[in-house]
């Protein structure tokens, strides 16, 4: 089967590279190009995007960067399985905004990346690139105003409310960061319909959850790590919950295997609509 890529907006002021490897990308996510297909040579692309063959290899770089690709020496460039390495959530993420309706699910110890996910599909619905008519995120993290089995000192694991009032503050400024920017949107009149909501549960979150419009999900764990920060006036060591080292693992209701991608996806928002719907309050990242 012959590749055809989706014709390049004339308005995107993206540098080329970037133009090519978001449409490769968008192949890959709507499996135009499926796990293990073969992309076309440097010199097809180049006639099939009308770009030098520089820009074409600065594209294929930044996709296996991003874990969507692996080149072979000597057989050419395939679209990686999914088994073989995670992709990264942010072309997901712009994905989904792409649709009328975004959905966005996101459990985790506190939402500093899924702020910055968010980041770049809002500046595009800002400039009219991308024109949702709703937009829904529901965040849920862990309530901070009790003790927690992370953050802990670090010589004696035992809990310091200092500690929990640094995670609290992170994580209302990002959730509040988030609100502001979606519901904006609506504001503007550039999105007709926007909610962010924002509940706590009592548990301890060892993991970050993403579910994206009921499609695709991304899975990780948070390993702990020994972490300090200046409270008061005071340097404090204790154990932390690192999110930029959590690996995520993307699943997809369009896997080959219904057992690693629709049931996954399944699962995962079964398992956030039952804590949503029961341990989890409401929550005001401003106190109100």
């Amino acid at each position: 089967m012959t590749f055809l890529p989706e014709p390049l907006d004339p308005d995107d002021d993206r540098p080329p590279y970037e133009q090519v490897a978001s449409s490769l990308s968008a192949a890959i996510r709507t499996r135009k190009l499926a796990p293990g297909d073969k992309l076309p040579s440097q010199k097809e692309l180049t006639q099939l995007y009308g770009f030098a063959r520089a820009t074409i290899q600065r594209a294929l770089r930044d996709l296996e960067d991003e874990g969507l690709v692996v080149s072979r020496k000597g057989s050419g460039v395939f679209v990686r399985n999914r088994t073989e390495r995670p992709a990264g959530l942010r072309p997901y993420v712009e994905q989904a905004f792409s649709e009328e309706h975004v959905s966005i699910d996101f459990a985790g110890f506190s939402s500093e990346t899924l702020r910055g996910a968010l980041q770049e599909p809002l500046d595009k619905i800002r400039v009219g690139r991308l024109t949702p008519a709703s937009v829904n995120v529901r965040i849920l993290v862990p309530d901070m105003s009790v003790p927690q089995a992370v953050p802990v000192l670090r010589a004696d694991c035992e809990d310091d409310p200092r500690l929990r009032t640094r995670a609290r503050e992170i994580t209302a400024s990002s959730i509040r960061g988030v609100m502001n920017s979606v519901n904006e949107l609506g504001h503007l009149g550039l999105v007709k319909e926007t909610q962010v909501q924002a509940r706590v549960h009592s548990g301890s979150q060892f993991f970050k959850l993403y579910v994206i419009n009921k499609q695709d999900a991304f899975f990780g764990y948070y390993p702990v790590r020994p972490n300090k920060a200046s409270i008061q006036g005071e340097t404090v060591d204790f154990f932390d919950l690192l999110g930029v080292d959590a690996t995520l693992f993307h699943y997809s209701v369009n896997d080959q295997d219904p057992s690693s991608g629709a049931q996954q996806v399944e699962q995962a928002q079964m398992w956030f609509d039952s804590v949503w719907n029961s341990i989890g309050r409401d929550y005001d990242p401003d106190g109100h």
